[in-house]
């Protein structure tokens, strides 16, 4: 189950008149922590200004995240699921929180319904709020990936090996009577 953290950038950029504005945006990350929430915005984050700073990060609940190619805005939707209780017989509210992007509400509605549409115990979207949310970044196996080794670099077993070599040189090459 992914783990999902709001976080908040701030960075100054220059306006049309030339005066500096402070920017802040919104994000969501898939991660494990709060250190590597972080960490992964500093990854993602492509700003105009070279200097941005994490300002804010914070555990947003989600039961789903539903992405669309299409839609710029993200919305959360309250999704109520109805069971029932087996030792009491009584009917239980279970609340959800889903995110879904769309261009409006009533797309929001529709996109929420068409995926839960297998779904076979009873719900009702109660609430869909738009979010400040700009873009998410789910996890990616390839994020794992241990990045290549420039040519200029070498393994550092092979430079102290490479040290222990010429030391053992250079201390067989001085006189037994000053060793």
């Amino acid at each position: 189950m992914a783990s999902w953290y709001l976080g908040k950038i701030r960075y100054q950029k220059e306006d049309e008149a030339g005066r500096l504005k402070t920017i802040n945006e919104t994000y969501l990350v898939d991660a494990v922590s709060y250190t590597e929430s972080e960490a992964r915005l500093y990854k993602q984050i492509v700003t105009d200004a070279s200097d941005f700073s994490v300002t804010a990060i914070s555990r947003m609940r989600l039961a789903d995240l539903f992405s669309y190619e299409e839609g710029e805005q993200w919305f959360k939707a309250k999704v109520i699921y109805f069971s029932v209780d087996e030792k009491s017989g009584k009917e239980k509210k279970i609340v959800n929180y889903m995110l879904v992007n769309a261009e409006g509400i009533q797309q929001a509605l529709d996109r929420i319904n068409e995926s839960m549409r297998n779904f076979l115990i009873p719900y009702e979207v109660t609430d869909i709020t738009l979010t400040p949310i700009l873009d998410v970044f789910p996890y990616s196996a390839e994020e794992d990936l241990e990045p290549e080794i420039p040519a200029n670099m070498r393994p550092l077993a092979e430079v102290m090996a490479e040290r222990v070599q010429a030391e053992g040189i250079q201390t067989e090459n001085v006189p037994a009577e000053s060793a």
